[in-house]
């Protein structure tokens, strides 16, 4: 059997306030898409953007009084003070996070990954306290769900989609940070951007998206188990008659 270290109670604790924080942003989602539906109802239409309807949902029931149902007003008001309310605990949540990244230096070393915020350093630190119990960083990866399945037969290697094991929520993190490296990549001269915008050229945005998150998986196994400091700037040698890959 393959045991695993035990989660503290702060770890467990600041689990719950990212499980919350997910909740909290689903319910948002929908608090929105029923505002936007309730309005579409008499006619009302407009951008998707959270930020603009925000901004004229007030103008919209001041103006638009004869056109809704007195009682339908009434609904958009309580479901505009749902929505921020839920605004609220999500800001609660944010602070909780921050303060986390303050006071753990673990989360401090994290969060300086590029493709790595306070958020998704939280998180992994909640989650795998100790990075040792693994290996070494593909352990790490493939624990994530971030490898790709093998389908080999004959001496013939054949590699599939990401085996999407392991823990969501992370590795929907790494994957999101990752998307926001690749994006800008193309400003950065670190190793790693550039690695990730040759993949980009050459395999297309999802598959650079994707490796690159399972090679911020590796690194941050790389940097947690050890005692050094990320280094953007670092390049790996490898051991002679073996390609260097930027690491």
């Amino acid at each position: 059997m393959n045991f695993v270290p035990s989660k503290t109670l702060a770890q467990q604790g600041m689990l719950c306030v990212h499980r919350l924080r997910e909740a909290l942003k689903e319910e948002r989602t929908a608090c929105i898409n029923r505002i936007r539906g309730l309005l579409a109802e008499f006619g009302v239409v407009l951008p998707q953007k959270p930020a603009i309807l925000r901004q004229h949902l007030n103008d919209v029931l001041e103006v638009a009084t004869n056109d809704i149902a007195a009682m339908a007003g009434l609904v958009l008001q309580r479901a505009q003070a749902h929505w921020r309310e839920l605004e609220v605990h999500i800001q609660w949540c944010d602070e909780r996070i921050a303060a986390h990244q303050k006071e753990d230096e673990q989360v401090q070393r994290a969060a300086e990954l590029k493709g790595v915020g306070p958020i998704t350093a939280s998180a992994v630190i909640a989650t795998v306290g100790d990075f040792k119990q693994f290996k070494n960083g593909a352990q790490f990866g493939a624990w994530l769900g971030l490898t790709p399945k093998q389908n080999s037969s004959g001496g013939k290697t054949s590699l599939g989609s990401i085996t999407k094991r392991g823990s969501n929520y992370l590795r929907n993190l790494l994957i999101q940070g990752a998307k926001s490296v690749v994006l800008v990549g193309k400003h950065n001269d670190d190793p790693i951007s550039q690695w990730a915008q040759r993949l980009r050229q050459r395999g297309g945005w999802h598959k650079a998206v994707v490796a690159l998150a399972n090679k911020k998986a590796r690194i941050l196994w790389a940097v947690m188990s050890g005692t050094k400091r990320y280094d953007a700037h670092h390049v790996s040698i490898p051991p002679a008659g073996i390609i260097s890959m930027p690491t």
